[in-house]
Order: structure tokens, then C-alpha cells, then sequence
């Protein structure tokens, strides 16, 4: 990947990161006036790991070897958004610089299959 390539992988990923913990501002203030105190670090990963579970779901029901009600497309893109929307969630809490962890892990893939398939006469 050329450096513009990542530059603008990354600003697309800081855009979305931003609009992320806006919206997450938003449930804390529901969370503080509701529970009285915001989700722990623990809570949020059980959210996340509830709709990555309900996307194997969709996923059989896209197949059509699980029957859900609704829209399985319009559920599919909705989940998988939502995922996304964890992951920075989460990443924020922890610290973790998502847009640059994410270009330097595909960085690091592609020069990793790049060399695979060169070895393999590609």
C-alpha cells in the first residue's frame, strides 16, 4: 500500500472513530441519568460480543439455514455497523489507536502475503 493510500485509509478511520465516541457520549449521558454511572470496560465488551455473536445469526439467516424476522440484509448491515461501532468504543477505552492499529495491521498482512505468494511462484 502507498503512503497516500494509508494516509486517507486513516483519516477515513478517524472520521468514523470521532462519529463513534460522539454517539457513545450520547448513551453515557442516558447510562449517567438512568443507571446513575456509566457501562464498565467489562459491560461494553459483553455489548460488543452480544452483536458479533447475533452476526453469526444473520450470517445462517443470509444463508437461509436460520429463520429470523425482519430484513436479514438491512439486519446484516445494521450489526456489522454496530460492530464497528464497539471496536472504537472499545478501543477508546483502552487505549488503543484504532485507525493506526488498523493501517499497520494491513500493512503488515499484505507485506506478510505478498512474500507468501512470491514463495509460492505468484
Amino acid at each position: 500500500m502507498n503512503e497516500t493510500s494509508a494516509h486517507d485509509d486513516k483519516a477515513g478511520l478517524v472520521e468514523a472513530e470521532d462519529r463513534a465516541l460522539k454517539v457513545r457520549a450520547q448513551y453515557e449521558q442516558i447510562e449517567q441519568r438512568v443507571l446513575g454511572r456509566t457501562w464498565t470496560l467489562p459491560e461494553l465488551a459483553l455489548g460488543f460480543t452480544n452483536d458479533a455473536a447475533y452476526v453469526g445469526r444473520l450470517v445462517l439467516a443470509a444463508e437461509r439455514t436460520w429463520g429470523i424476522d425482519g430484513d436479514v440484509d438491512a439486519e446484516l448491515r445494521h450489526k456489522l455497523a454496530e460492530c464497528l461501532w464497539w471496536v472504537f468504543v472499545l478501543a477508546d477505552r483502552l487505549d488503543v489507536d484504532m485507525p493506526g492499529a488498523y493501517v499497520a495491521t494491513m500493512d503488515d498482512i499484505d507485506a506478510g502475503l505478498r512474500r507468501t505468494l512470491e514463495g509460492m511462484g505468484a
